[in-house]
C-alpha cells in the first residue's frame, strides 16, 4: 500500500511548550539487558520516584507492549527488530509531548537501538545498560523463562540460543550483579534529573 497521500500534521503545541510547562526536557531512557537483569523493576521504581517529584514520566515495558501493540509479533530476529522499531516510534511521540519515557526492553541488537536513537534529537536518547551476568539472571529467573529455554520450550531465547549484543558506549551502566535495587534505582533517578534539567 502506498503512503504517498499521507501528510504529516504538526501539533498545535510544540515540544518546547510541553517542556516549559513540565519544567524539564524530555527524552528516551532506554534500558537494555538480559531477561532477569532488573530492567522493569528499576524502570518502574525510578518512574515512581520521578513522578512523586513532579516529573512527567511514563514506562514502556516489553511484556506490556507485547500484550497489545505488538501482540502480533513473535521472537524471530525480524519480529524483534519490528518490536523495537514500533516502540521507538511510540517513545518518540511521548518525547514530542514533553515526557520522559523510560523503556524496559531486552532489545538485543545494537543496530535496532541505534535506529531508535536516530528517531529523536541529539541528547534525547539515553542508552542504559542494565548489566548482569547470564548465570545471575538464570539464578533469579523470576518468570521461569531460562528454565523453559534450557528445556527447549522457548526457542530464540536471548542469552541461550539467540545473541545479546552489549551496548558499545552506553550513557549509563547499572551493574545489578553488584548494585542493590535501591542503588540502581537511585543512580537512574539521579541520571535522569541531571540530563533533563
Amino acid at each position: 500500500m502506498s503512503n504517498e497521500h499521507i501528510v504529516w500534521h504538526d501539533s498545535s503545541i510544540t515540544k518546547k511548550e510541553y517542556q516549559q510547562k513540565n519544567n524539564h526536557t524530555s527524552g528516551i531512557i532506554w534500558l537494555t539487558g538480559l531477561s532477569g537483569s532488573g530492567k522493569s523493576t528499576i524502570a518502574n521504581a525510578a518512574a515512581r520516584e520521578l513522578f512523586e517529584q513532579g516529573y512527567q514520566v511514563t514506562v514502556l515495558d516489553g511484556d506490556n507492549v507485547r500484550h497489545g501493540l505488538n501482540k502480533d509479533l513473535g521472537f524471530s530476529d525480524d519480529d524483534r527488530k519490528e518490536n523495537i522499531r514500533r516502540i521507538g516510534e511510540v517513545a518518540k511521540l511521548f518525547v514530542e509531548q514533553g515526557t520522559i519515557v523510560i523503556t524496559a526492553f531486552i532489545s538485543p541488537f545494537q543496530e535496532d537501538r541505534q535506529i531508535v536513537r536516530q528517531l529523536v534529537g541529539d541528547g534525547e536518547f539515553h542508552e542504559v545498560f542494565v548489566k548482569c551476568d547470564l548465570n545471575v539472571c538464570e539464578e533469579r529467573d523470576p518468570k521461569g523463562l531460562y528454565k523453559k529455554a534450557r528445556n527447549g520450550e522457548i526457542p530464540f531465547f536471548t542469552g541461550i540460543d539467540s545473541p545479546y549484543e552489549e551496548p558499545a558506549a552506553p550513557e549509563l551502566v547499572l551493574d545489578t550483579g553488584e548494585l542493590s535495587r535501591e542503588e540502581s534505582k537511585q543512580r537512574l533517578v539521579d541520571y535522569v534529573k541531571e540530563t533533563t534539567k
